[in-house]
């Protein structure tokens, strides 16, 4: 089990919003650079970054602010995400030296383009699916579509996709914690690496993850938590992983030192 420090880019700030929602902001910082330093001097394993402009204009629009964050990371990988909703697109967020890029909203409204960018960039995709209960938003989670949660995993799954990152909306910046039951679930069901996210918060995130974990000793289950709101508002102690690292559950290239 990790910890993955999340920040979410707006404006070219760090924020937070309530429930993923655009009139309730939080702001942390006017550097998210330095912020990215910060995780990577208390010992983060990996950064997830957002670009919440990109989430909502259906294409990036933090690029350059990510590049600087990758690179002040390194040897400290990054996967990122926000309005990568085509190839070009995909393809350029690699471009910033990230390891992984987060697709949601088209792989949800789209199959044939699932398949292409899984195709195209093996190992290195990890699908997005953000639930407002059993169905997924897109835009920014403005819209909800009418595939399940399940639907849509089975079917990064059976692409090949390297992750699912799974997000309960109603959960997200709230520090109430992660939706257990459902993400247990879900690992269950769709047997692949399965990165929990939405409403970590006081009650050890990590641990309040890894109970999620599927029984069955074949499911990959929960091995990672994505936490932003709360690992933001903190001075933390260095971020160590709580319990089994459960490396088994991650393809090669999850595991490589680079890619």
């Amino acid at each position: 089990m990790i910890v993955i420090p999340a920040i979410d880019l707006r404006d070219g700030r760090c924020v937070r919003l309530h429930q993923g929602r655009a009139d309730r902001e939080t702001v942390f910082s006017d550097d998210p650079v330095a912020v990215a330093l910060k995780w990577k001097k208390l010992g983060a394993e990996r950064l997830h970054v957002v670009d919440l402009d990109g989430a909502f204009a259906g294409e990036p629009r933090q690029s350059a602010l990510i590049t600087k964050i990758v690179a002040a990371l390194v040897p400290v990988p990054v996967e990122v995400g926000g309005g990568l909703r085509d190839l070009r697109a995909v393809d350029s967020a690699l471009e910033t030296g990230a390891r992984w890029v987060v697709v949601g909203t088209r792989v949800a409204l789209d199959r044939a383009f699932l398949s292409d960018v899984c195709r195209r960039h093996a190992g290195r995709i990890i699908v997005a699916v953000d639930a407002r209960g059993p169905r997924v938003a897109v835009k920014g989670w403005t819209e909800v579509v009418d595939d399940t949660v399940a639907e849509v995993g089975a079917r990064a799954r059976d692409a090949g996709a390297a992750a699912l990152l799974y997000t309960d909306v109603s959960r997200d910046g709230t520090e109430t914690g992660p939706n257990v039951d459902d993400t247990a679930a879900l690992a269950r069901q769709i047997e692949m690496p399965i990165l929990a996210s939405g409403g970590v918060g006081p009650r050890s995130p990590a641990s309040s993850a890894r109970s999620s974990a599927a029984p069955s000793t074949r499911a990959p289950s929960t091995c990672a938590a994505c936490s932003g709101t709360r690992l933001s508002r903190a001075t933390l102690p260095p971020i160590r992983a709580q319990g089994p690292r459960y490396n088994r559950c991650w393809p090669n290239a999850l595991s490589r030192a680079s890619t």
